[in-house]
């Protein structure tokens, strides 16, 4: 099974070129991103022609994701069940009773999509951007991941065998070979800051780990629009998959597909993919991860 995360930027502005590579790469799960739109504007025909289902959680024209797959999803949700929300101006009263918010009546935003696929617990991710040190978003960036945290040790404490994966645009350089943005500066920018780094790699410790590092150590998986940061690449690295070990020990390859930041129209961001053998597939391939 062939897995990717792309944080596509517009899927209504790049739904011929995202379907185009699905089909060529021979995907069977892809998880999507900052698709800017609700599901009535999902262009999902283009999906189911090309022989794909597609769950879809969006709000409006910002954020939003969704996964689009060969095979059947099951369990769907739409959040995780500690997810912040966040409202720049958030309405007054708040009502956490509300539907849409959090336990303190902020609207949930849509960055969070999980699905069971094949026995794979799956997850499309879009970590907030957190704008500045001194935002508010970028505490809420720091809350969002905390409880995403706390949920995946839940998650793994009641099942240590679960092939989970938690796939997307994580808005966060953990290390200094993943910043090459030289408008980015350690310590006093967002993406690299200590605070993020430090609930980046809290993920290892909740059972996680980046199961594409250890096969392509190097690589940018976004590069702004402008100032020819790809062509000077000056880029990022800050589009993961982290893997439970149960989904860690079935991957067998992993690639990013630089070339996709290339021609007419990109996404400032680039797919990820993971290959995987499940049990009943071709298990002569050497797990990388046993």
């Amino acid at each position: 099974m062939r897995i990717a995360t792309w944080n596509v930027n517009s899927i209504r502005a790049r739904v011929d070129r995202v379907v185009d590579w699905l089909v060529r790469e021979d995907i069977d799960v892809l998880a999507m991103q900052e698709i800017k739109c609700k599901p009535a504007q999902f262009p999902i025909e283009a999906f189911t022609a090309a022989g794909y289902e597609v769950e879809i959680h969006g709000l409006n024209q910002w954020n939003g994701v969704a996964i689009a797959s060969r095979l059947p999803m099951s369990e769907v949700t739409h959040e995780f069940s500690g997810m912040p929300g966040f409202a720049k101006k958030p309405p007054v009263p708040l009502d956490p009773t509300a539907p849409g918010t959090d336990a303190e009546g902020y609207p949930l935003e849509a960055r969070a999509l999980g699905a069971t696929i094949d026995g794979l617990r799956l997850y499309s991710l879009y970590v907030p951007n957190g704008r500045g040190l001194d935002d508010p978003h970028w505490h809420y960036k720091l809350a969002w991941l905390d409880a995403l945290r706390a949920d995946t040790e839940r998650w793994l404490a009641a099942d240590p065998d679960l092939p989970l994966a938690l796939m997307g645009d994580w808005n966060v350089a953990p290390f200094d070979a993943d910043m090459g943005d030289p408008s980015f500066t350690v310590g006093s920018s967002t993406h690299v800051s200590p605070e993020e780094r430090a609930a980046f790699h809290a993920f290892e410790a909740a059972g996680l780990t980046d199961v594409v590092r250890p096969l392509v150590p190097e690589g940018y998986t976004f590069w702004d629009y402008t100032q020819l940061r790809f062509p000077r690449n000056e880029g990022m690295r800050i589009d993961f998959i982290l893997g439970s070990r149960g989904f860690a020990d079935l991957v067998t390859d992993a690639s990013i597909h630089r070339d996709e930041r290339k021609g007419d129209g990109p996404s400032d961001h680039v797919p990820v993919v993971v290959d995987v053998v499940l049990e009943g597939e071709d298990d002569d391939m050497p797990m990388i991860f046993g």
